[in-house]
């Protein structure tokens, strides 16, 4: 059993309540196998950063779950069949880049930067050519 973490794009025509009982109803394919679903996040209404089959913008959910690789893979067919779901993606959260928070993050000092030579917009002084 490892830890994962689903993100859905779901079709912005769908009704923003009937978004928690359609997961719950593709969720059904963890807990018969032995998982656990720790966490549903919904989003609600974003909008992409490009378009995904016409649409500008998207319902977003974040699910954590603890299963098995067969009912991840056994849901994510089940997520692609559906009309309703634009996109999917699946981490694993041992994989997956945790933010940091940013009362534990120190930025580390950089010396600061050397200049590539004289002054801005001046030229080299030198003998001219006349």
């Amino acid at each position: 059993m490892h830890n994962y973490e689903l993100m859905v794009i779901m079709d912005p025509s769908v009704d923003e309540r009937t978004v928690a009982p359609t997961l719950d109803k593709f969720l059904t394919v963890i807990t018969t196998s032995g998982g656990t679903v720790d966490k549903i996040d919904i989003w609600g209404r974003r909008r992409m950063t490009y378009q995904i089959q016409k649409h500008s913008d998207g319902l977003y959910a974040v699910i954590n779950m603890t299963c098995s690789s067969a009912a991840v893979v056994e849901l994510e067919r089940q997520l692609r069949l559906n009309e309703s779901i634009l996109r999917t993606k699946v981490l694993r959260l041992e994989d997956a880049i945790f933010s940091i928070n940013p009362i534990e993050f120190v930025p580390e000092e950089k010396p600061p930067r050397a200049g590539r030579g004289g002054p801005r917009g001046k030229r080299p002084s030198g003998p001219r050519d006349s």
